[in-house]
């Protein structure tokens, strides 16, 4: 039925008291706004002899009269009913008194004898850039000072000049992403007058004399558009020029040598000990990519004479080298990874030196130091360190816990490399490596006053029901009785090979002192167990992601962990898929469900902007597999009329580059439509000053977190969180 707009910008203005258990309102006599409901205007498109129809394809476009009064009108009844739920203020309180007594830091870039690094000092809302030359810390670009039309400035990336005199760096606002590309002269803090904007994924690379840098810059294709980031531009500036004046290196049609399809983005790569460049091309989110080399100067000249280093076919997916030494990580008849070495300026994959062979341990990254090269493992979740000496000796690097290695960062030009650490019960630490092999906190980030003595963290794994083991983390606090009665979040995400790894979440300890348990469950989807576990959990073997979720969430039921009435999931992004197909497959096993900016209509994935560069994980639907794999995957289009639904909450950033808003809000518009009267509530919590989180300031994240952990305590019929 199509509803008219007058009536639906009048329910959603209304302000309705409602009575009942506690189900639709969060305490008794609060007015909250009436949710919006949706215009139906369906869509009916026929995908290999099947049938599918989307009642809101209108929520797509943007400009439609009715999108943003929509939205707006579900962020007034989200924020009202949420803001109302008792506990839920001291739950804001005490999270932002722990994130705003403690500074956290980023691992340093050394460059030129000097460290940058970004660092949230105490009570700050966002990470400022900071260089440290000796003792002495300078601040270089503080977003909190910076504003955008009222809108806070993320600071989107990074990367110094060799010599440490420049550093080129990206701004956008409100978490949308869309940077734009600054030069700041170290020395006195001059912010240059080149401002070169479409540099989201700028990958800026720079020349071994620091005189400018390779660039990427999308092409002229409008934002939000499904070609936005099609056809990029490698192009080399000249520090002190207009951006105008730039030298295009590298495109689509180019260069015979380096073919290129629309949505591949070349991106080059130099070393201040090499006059050679790397050429990769990166095809959006696949992991593998071919790469060439050339002379610096040949390139620059305008006459390169690329050599072939390997094949999409060799399955490289990490570089790193020093001088003429090249190191690649290639997953080809390895699925767990090797590294090889060649020579820069002459490649030749076929005769090359096995440095580490494949084992049992996936290899996940590397990182060159004056010293040798730095590799870093993962099994399971958890990640080691090793390093390759010159004589190519590999050796263990003990570090201070087992845990995770979120940042390695080092110089070809220095010895040592400085990590990101963390675990479950280990709050985030900066640390040094030196040549000796010794490990050192660096103090860059002190370790907060927050007592996680009575807490303790539990290895476990679930059988999922084709009898593989999957492995589950779980935090609660020490001797919590198993009777079924505690409020869980079980987190999930499984996409892309990523991994799950331990880390110490601050804003979950009031959540934990409430004896609340939280869990990671590692589905498969993840990198945990390297390509293989990836693989299966991918486009036709995606259901195993969220099934693994479904069979962890019983696991914990039958462990005494838990019970359903207690039981709440998330996940954000591609973990949405996990969430929303867990919700619509298994409604009757969780109190609440929240999907972060989750990918809920997968079957539309490919035509929104940040779609084309997903195809390689998920698939299309012009194949017959890839229509099949995508309808399993799509939420939206298993909501079944008629069914009690647990309470849900949808988390989504206007600003949304990589994951549209719509996906959101479709999905709570079908939920609410097919919701039975008994069904929890269904929130969609939009912000307009946020995207996809990633540049998020610490109080919106408090915020976020705050009203998770009191929805779910609210559902679960925790004491304090109840409506009087």
């Amino acid at each position: 039925m199509l509803v008219e707009r007058r009536k639906l910008l009048i329910g959603a203005a209304a302000l309705a008291l409602v009575a009942g258990s506690g189900q639709r309102v969060a305490a008794r006599g609060s007015l909250i706004p009436v949710p919006p409901v949706a215009r139906v205007e369906p869509v009916t498109e026929t995908f290999f002899g099947q049938s599918v129809t989307d009642p809101y394809r209108w929520m797509e476009t943007r400009t439609d009269p009715d999108w943003e009064p929509f939205m707006r009108c579900n962020a007034a009844h989200a924020e009202a009913t949420l803001a109302a739920i008792p506990g839920r203020a001291a739950m804001l309180e005490q999270i932002s008194a722990l994130t705003g007594s403690n500074a956290t830091a980023t691992a340093p870039v050394p460059a030129g004898g000097k460290l940058f690094y970004t660092k949230r000092a105490e009570g700050k809302d966002t990470s400022a850039l900071i260089v440290r030359e000796g003792t002495v810390d300078r601040v270089l670009v503080d977003p909190d000072a910076l504003k955008a039309g009222g809108s806070h400035v993320s600071l989107d990336w990074w990367v110094p000049s060799p010599d440490g005199s420049h550093v080129v760096y990206g701004l956008s606002p409100s978490g949308s992403e869309d940077s734009v590309l600054h030069i700041m002269r170290v020395a006195d803090q001059t912010i240059l007058p080149e401002r070169i904007d479409r540099t989201q994924y700028a990958s800026p690379s720079w020349l071994p004399d620091g005189t400018g840098f390779f660039y990427l810059r999308f092409g002229n294709a409008a934002k939000g558009s499904v070609d936005y980031y099609k056809d990029s531009v490698a192009w080399l500036h000249r520090v002190g020029t207009e951006a105008e004046a730039d030298i295009e290196i590298l495109k689509r049609g180019k260069y015979d040598a380096i073919p290129l399809t629309p949505s591949e983005f070349p991106v080059l790569i130099t070393d201040p000990t090499s006059d050679h460049v790397l050429v990769a091309v990166f095809g959006g989110v696949r992991r593998e990519n071919p790469v060439w080399s050339t002379l610096l100067s040949d390139l620059v000249a305008g006459t390169p004479r690329f050599k072939p280093v390997a094949t999409l076919e060799d399955e490289i997916t990490t570089v790193g080298w020093k001088g003429d030494d090249l190191y690649l990580l290639s997953t080809r008849d390895a699925e767990n990874g090797k590294v090889l070495k060649v020579s820069m300026s002459s490649p030749d994959l076929s005769a090359a030196e096995v440095v580490i062979p494949h084992g049992d341990r996936v290899i996940e990254g590397l990182a060159h130091a004056r010293d040798g090269l730095y590799v870093s493992f993962m099994e399971g979740g958890y990640q080691s360190l090793a390093r390759v000496n010159p004589s190519g000796t590999l050796t263990p690097v003990p570090l201070p816990f087992e845990g995770s290695i979120l940042q390695t960062n080092a110089s070809t030009s220095e010895p040592g490399v400085y990590l990101r650490l963390t675990s479950w019960l280990e709050p985030v630490g900066v640390w040094r490596v030196g040549a000796d092999g010794t490990v050192t906190d660096t103090g860059l980030s002190p370790r907060p006053d927050i007592d996680t003595s009575p807490f303790e963290a539990i290895r476990d794994f679930a059988t999922a029901r084709d009898g593989t083991r999957v492995p589950v983390s779980i935090i609660a606090r020490k001797g919590l009785v198993r009777d079924g009665s505690a409020p869980t979040l079980v987190n999930a995400y499984g996409a892309y090979q990523i991994s799950s790894t331990p880390g110490f979440a601050t804003r979950a300890v009031p959540f934990l002192a409430l004896g609340g348990v939280l869990v990671t469950a590692h589905v498969r989807g993840g990198g945990e167990y390297g390509k293989r576990w990836w693989r299966a959990g991918q486009k036709l073997t995606k259901p195993n992601t969220w099934r693994d979720l479904i069979d962890v969430s019983e696991h914990l039921i039958k462990a005494g962990w838990t019970s359903s009435a207690k039981l709440g999931i998330a996940g954000g992004s591609a973990g949405g898929i996990t969430m929303g197909r867990a919700l619509t497959e298994r409604p009757d096993l969780f109190a609440v469900v929240v999907p972060e900016v989750g990918c809920l209509n997968a079957l539309r994935m490919e035509f929104s902007q940040n779609g084309p560069g997903n195809i390689d994980e998920f698939g299309t639907v012009t194949t017959e597999d890839g229509f099949r794999g995508l309808y399993a995957m799509d939420s939206l289009h298993h909501v079944v009329d008629g069914t009690r639904y647990p309470a849900v909450l949808m988390p989504h950033g206007m600003t949304d580059p990589r994951v549209e808003p719509w996906h959101s809000a479709k999905m709570t518009a079908r939920l609410r439509a097919a919701a039975a009267p008994d069904s929890g509530p269904i929130l969609l919590r939009v912000d307009f000053e946020a995207g996809h989180g990633i540049g998020s300031t610490r109080s919106q994240l408090d915020a976020l977190d705050a009203d998770i952990y009191s929805f779910l305590l609210w559902q679960t019929g925790q004491a304090g969180f109840q409506p009087a």
